[in-house]
């Protein structure tokens, strides 16, 4: 069997959390709001609009890649309960009717999701079934008629991060094991649930090795890396986005763990700020995947890659915009296009979100984010 892409019934299988965000809207034309404000009691805050969507890595970044043609197979879990219903029939409205499981044992997962303008957003998460997901959940089979596997959100999914990452481990290392390139994404816990308090350092120790693409936010690597920093960070901003006052050198010193760990493309979000980009030894990735990525333009780079500006008047929520950036960027490795411009990709897909209700309507076919990124780089 070659490794051309006719070769596989399906570009990636995109599994993890899935679940319902309930986000009350927010008037384009207001004015930014401190969270210190947005919080205080007995204030009431004039919303506009109530928008449920689909939630979570399942639907953020597997329909957000389908919609850039990728022949996409979604892996989740719902539990048997109204919101389930409601999940299982916006899927099937997006052409998916397999691959997502309904469990009885627990309910299905739920955000409400506060993402007023100016301000990063702020999540009240039930996990529901995702608390007892396993890789038993995972249809092997199917996977290994992928060239990619990405995975979302271990952070908020109890069996996957307790033990020190047994079972999350047990998952990558059976998923590398059939030659398909694994992606990891993740989520922040809240710090004084049993997730928050995990050895995050052992269990990203014991699963890195087995990850060829990782993609978290820089607010959750440093809570997972370095923890006493995050602390102090997060105390002195008082109420503002802790990504501001993250210096640029510790990008790059978290870059060097993750890679030491085993990673050859690091993704690290950074929300408005846009992200940094680190690779390691592409030509391993290559010879053991199907991905087939210019190794002369991709081998040992590193890229700040800056995110693009917002039209404050089309803006709407910004709920799964590091999914979609991820969605592009992972998209543009899966075409080998070169590393500028895949950083280019996941950069105006993770803008482009913004300009959607939920998390995927306000993106561009992958021919039009194609057009503006070829004349973008021309000019």
């Amino acid at each position: 069997m070659t490794n051309s892409r006719d070769s596989f019934s399906l570009d990636a299988v995109v599994a993890g959390y899935l679940g319902v965000d309930i986000a009350p809207g927010f008037p384009s034309d207001r004015a930014a709001v401190p969270a210190s404000e947005l919080f205080r009691p007995g204030k009431l805050i004039e919303t506009e609009g109530l928008s449920i969507s689909l939630g979570g890595v399942v639907a953020n970044t597997g329909l957000a890649m389908r919609k850039f043609n990728q022949r996409v197979e979604l892996m989740g879990c719902v539990g048997c309960d109204a919101l389930g219903d409601v999940v299982a029939a916006r899927l099937h409205e997006q052409g998916v009717t397999g691959g997502i499981r309904r469990n009885r044992r627990a309910g299905t997962a739920y955000g409400i999701v506060v993402a007023p303008p100016g301000m990063d957003r702020i999540f009240f998460e039930d996990p529901g079934c995702n608390g007892v997901f396993t890789s038993d959940d995972i249809d092997c089979k199917t996977v290994a008629k992928s060239r990619l596997f990405h995975f979302g959100y271990p952070p908020l999914m109890k069996s996957l991060w307790e033990n020190d990452g047994a079972e999350l481990q047990k998952l990558f290392k059976r998923v590398r094991q059939l030659g398909v390139a694994t992606s990891l994404d993740m989520a922040l816990p809240d710090p004084d649930s049993p997730a928050g308090l995990a050895d995050w350092q052992s269990i990203l120790a014991n699963t890195l090795p087995y990850v060829d693409i990782f993609v978290p936010s820089i607010e959750e690597i440093l809570f997972m890396l370095e923890p006493e920093q995050y602390a102090r960070i997060l105390a002195g901003t008082s109420g503002g986005d802790m990504v501001d006052a993250i210096p640029q050198d510790f990008f790059e010193r978290l870059a060097d763990r993750i890679l030491d760990m085993g990673v050859k493309i690091l993704m690290i979000k950074a929300g408005h700020r846009g992200a940094y980009i680190r690779t390691g030894n592409i030509e391993k990735l290559n010879s053991s995947t199907a991905l087939k990525l210019p190794s002369g333009n991709w081998e040992y780079r590193s890229l700040r890659a800056e995110s693009l500006p917002v039209d404050s008047r089309r803006f709407k929520n910004a709920c799964g915009a590091g999914d979609c950036a991820v969605a592009g960027f992972l998209t543009a490795l899966l075409n080998g296009v070169e590393f500028e411009k895949a950083a280019r990709y996941a950069m105006r897909a993770g803008r482009d979100n913004l300009y959607g209700i939920d998390a995927y309507s306000g993106l561009s076919d992958w021919e039009k984010m194609t057009d503006f990124i070829e004349s973008d780089s021309r000019r």
